[in-house]
């Protein structure tokens, strides 16, 4: 697994599959005029190729780059990445307030001779109309300051979605039904009943699995 993200290793863990944490140096500023979907699914790839195993010919390397951008009618996006402060993230989550947005998640798997196979997952979402003072609890916490969009769709204490239209493993950060898809093609199938471990372990009823797990 090409990340440091606990919430990505939490996620792997429910295919029941084994793995290792190889992490590699990629610079994940956006190129210019770079759409959202370009840059997550580069920064996948990127991420994948970078990283050095020294285990098995036969292991997988997995890879995944997660963000959160605003669009207007016309498709046009902002990209929303991690905040720099405090601040920062509080604005951002002002900005979200109350309105829709898309979250993009690029997943790369990469094979020991080199082939490589990139999905995209896209889910849009609405926040609820949050208060002030529930940004400054939140922000506070510190929970926003590693999360692109300065959120996590599954704080408790926050609980700053309203509806979800799409994968919501992908917003935590991995979504686990494309993965299971790439990995089952791959001749490596998940030990565990994807979506019913992605639903007991979120609370929240998979809508995606039929597209991807279908026969």
């Amino acid at each position: 697994m090409a990340s440091q993200s606990p919430r990505r290793r939490e996620l792997l863990q429910l295919l029941g599959l084994p793995f290792e944490v190889a992490v590699a140096d990629v610079d994940e500023e956006p190129r210019a005029d770079e759409a959202p979907a370009q840059l997550v699914t580069r920064l996948s790839r990127a991420k994948a190729r970078g990283v050095t195993f020294d285990g098995p010919r036969s292991a997988l390397v997995i890879a995944c780059d997660t963000i959160v951008a605003l669009e207007d009618g016309y498709r046009e996006s902002e990209i929303l990445g991690k905040p720099r402060d405090p601040e920062e993230a509080a604005a951002m989550l002002r900005r979200l307030r109350g309105c829709r947005h898309v979250v993009y998640s690029g997943l790369t798997v990469l094979t020991g001779d080199g082939r490589a196979s990139t999905k995209l997952a896209e889910t849009h979402l609405r926040m609820r109309p949050y208060t002030d003072s529930e940004i400054e609890a939140y922000v506070a916490t510190g929970d926003p300051l590693d999360k692109a969009g300065s959120y996590a769709i599954q704080h408790a204490g926050f609980d700053p979605v309203e509806s979800v239209e799409g994968c919501y493993a992908s917003v935590m950060g991995l979504p686990l039904c494309h993965l299971a898809r790439c990995l089952r093609r791959r001749g490596r199938p998940p030990a565990a009943d994807v979506p019913s471990a992605c639903e007991a372990h979120t609370g929240h009823r998979c809508t995606v699995y039929q597209e991807f797990l279908g026969s």
